[in-house]
């Protein structure tokens, strides 16, 4: 299962790779604390949606909001108690290095919300960013669009509206001026009303606006900053694997955090992930599976 800030992704695979089914859900009352709620929330979702005449082997989940090791661990026993089988549950980010088929890595992803997760060689999981779009998460949609906003305002408030940016948020947001776009924006200031605008900020850089290609650059630089954290701290591994709504839909996001990544760490290699990344939950989930079913 792999539960991101919009949808949830299951899939049901047999032990010889066979998929029974694959399912997705809006993630509408999802939370990861606390604990033994999010365990009960995982398991009646998988129960939902277990393909008939099936009997479960492991469960393996990628979450949003499982931030820390400690976290994670806690609600991996807390499930594993409510599946009744071998359960792990890491961070959304963290399964996109198995979704890659590598055994380390840092995974990034810029959707809803964005976080970089170092998978160590050896295991163990490091985390940079993730602190949520109002503060942070920048690269990520609604933070995309938060700076874009501010930019298009600023600009109009100078007197220049020779960029076109302003435009095509108006146009996104459905109100009649810039005083409407800075209502809207502050009066409903939430991660659902903010992040379907983001496509208006990817077309104003692509017909010339200097500061939409501006806060598509300053997100994916934020993005590689987070690659550097984690490999100051000793991260380990060659590998960067990029996802998430944003980076997989908007090659421009993809580019420049690529360019940034190689620029200022020409030792590691970036990765856009063709694969969805509930195949990365597959495979943890297959390293759970008792001797006798693998």
């Amino acid at each position: 299962m792999d539960i991101g800030g919009t949808k949830t992704h299951l899939r049901f695979e047999t032990p010889d790779g066979r998929v029974l089914a694959d399912v997705v859900d809006p993630t509408d009352t999802w939370s990861a604390t606390p604990v033994d709620q999010a365990a009960r929330w995982i398991a009646g979702l998988v129960e939902r949606h277990r393909p008939a005449g099936t009997v479960l082997a492991a469960v393996a989940v990628g979450a949003q909001g499982c931030d820390d090791e400690h976290h994670c661990a806690e609600l991996s026993h807390a499930l594993s108690a409510a599946a009744g089988v071998p359960a792990e549950v890491t961070n959304d980010a963290a399964l996109l290095v198995p979704a890659a088929g590598l055994t380390s890595g840092i995974g990034v992803i810029a959707g809803t919300g964005s976080i970089a997760v170092a998978v160590r060689p050896g295991g163990g999981l490091m985390f940079a960013g993730g602190w949520g779009w109002v503060i942070g998460d920048e690269g990520s949609a609604p933070a995309l669009v938060r700076e874009a906003v501010r930019a298009a305002l600023t600009r109009n408030d100078t007197g220049d509206g020779g960029d076109v940016l302003l435009a095509l948020l108006i146009e996104a947001f459905g109100v009649p001026d810039a005083v409407g776009l800075a209502r809207s924006v502050n009066d409903v200031p939430t991660a659902e009303h903010w992040a379907p605008k983001a496509p208006a900020v990817f077309a104003a850089a692509a017909r010339g606006s200097a500061d939409a290609r501006a806060v598509i650059r300053a997100g994916a630089e934020s993005l590689a900053h987070l690659v550097g954290v984690l490999a100051a701290r000793g991260a380990g591994g060659t590998d960067v694997v990029a996802a998430g709504g944003v980076m997989t839909g908007q090659p421009d996001l993809f580019s420049a955090f690529r360019d940034a990544v190689t620029r200022d760490h020409p030792g590691l290699t970036v990765h856009l992930l063709s694969e969805p990344p509930v195949t990365g939950a597959v495979a943890l989930a297959r390293r759970l599976q008792p001797e006798e079913q693998t």
